[in-house]
């Protein structure tokens, strides 16, 4: 406390000759959100009081260092009985083409001690903050901030001072704002789904393009059916994903990161080929049999790898239980009659 207070009392208390350096000393880290709450807060009640001073000054000066460090106040809201408030900034990348960083700030904790109940919404829109801007990229991001900040900044009013509203009407609002931040969530959820799905199908692709690449360049140099169920495979992975994905069925861990997205959309292609490859195997070995006369000509045996390798890589499932139909059964004893009575001889 002492610490945020001490750069906006320094002017007055100060004498000339040492201004200097305590205004290095000032200077000499970037503020943080809470401090520009309390230059805030102090130039708003200077202002309001009448009293001409340095707050706004020293306001002023700590704005400018936190818009360098963190980006430009996009949005925010004040509370004038407390030091509370709540911010969104955005700070454009480098270069052109990188996209904007968008931060969520916020200072209550003052305002909401004896509001828990909309403490809690403003802690999850802390959560929805820091999962949109982790998560989410782009413009889905920059809607994703927008909307908690503006649920943050409604929630905050309802514990200002200033506000003239009945406690009733605080009530109706406070379930309209929470209905607001379900539709939110869902939006998150939504769009972190969406976003996860792209870099899924991104490595899926990747890993298929490399294997097919690959084994084209085995099955130029002679016919191989192994090569060629790999690459079938592969391939009917890839469209059972994305079918799947055009159905509104595929649904992934999207807080797990883009890495992990990326691997795990990799290893679709590998399983599918691994299945093709085994049914493939199975078929050439006679443990099963292709419904194609032996008189057929070549071409024909080509395409029938083919065709099965993708059904593989297409349907696990159907792999799976194809080659469970191959495994020999067991022969299952009869069960002996028990306590037998030994049979009469016939009467003579």
């Amino acid at each position: 406390m002492t610490e945020v207070l001490q750069p906006l009392a320094a002017p007055t208390a100060t004498p000339t000759t040492t201004r200097p350096h305590r205004t290095a000393v000032a200077h000499s880290h970037e503020p943080s959100f809470t401090e520009l709450v309390y230059a805030h807060f102090a130039w708003w009640r200077e202002l309001r009081n009448g009293a001409p001073g340095d707050a706004a000054a020293a306001y002023h000066d700590l704005l400018g260092r936190f818009e360098r460090r963190h980006g430009k106040l996009v949005h925010s809201f004040w509370c004038t009985h407390l030091e509370s408030a709540v911010a969104l900034t955005e700070k454009p990348g480098r270069f052109p083409w990188q996209h904007s960083t968008w931060s969520f700030h916020r200072e209550s904790d003052w305002a909401t001690k004896g509001r828990h109940e909309i403490a809690g919404e403003l802690h999850r829109c802390d959560e929805l903050a820091v999962r949109a801007r982790t998560v989410l990229t782009g413009v889905r991001q920059r809607i994703c901030l927008q909307l908690v900040t503006a649920s943050a900044s409604h929630l905050l009013s309802l514990v200002d001072e200033s506000s003239t509203h009945a406690d009733h009407e605080n009530a109706s609002v406070l379930k309209s704002e929470i209905e607001a931040l379900d539709e939110t969530e869902a939006y998150y959820r939504q769009a972190a789904n969406g976003q996860a799905q792209i870099i899924y199908f991104a490595g899926m692709a990747t890993v298929a393009a490399v294997i097919s690449a690959v084994a084209g360049i085995a099955l130029a140099f002679g016919w191989m059916s192994g090569v060629a169920a790999l690459i079938a495979g592969a391939i009917g992975a890839v469209v059972s994903v994305v079918q799947r994905i055009n159905a509104g069925q595929f649904e992934l861990d999207y807080d797990v990161g883009r890495p992990y997205a990326f691997f795990l959309g990799g290893l679709r292609p590998l399983i599918g080929g691994a299945f093709a490859l085994a049914i493939t195997f199975a078929f050439t070995s006679g443990l099963l049999h292709l419904p194609i006369s032996a008189k057929d000509p070549e071409s024909d045996h080509k395409l029938a790898v083919f065709v099965v390798g993708f059904l593989a890589g297409f349907s696990e499932r159907w792999a799976q239980d194809t080659l469970t139909t191959a495994l020999p059964a067991a022969a299952a004893p009869a069960p002996a009659k028990a306590n037998a009575a030994p049979e009469a001889p016939p009467n003579s």
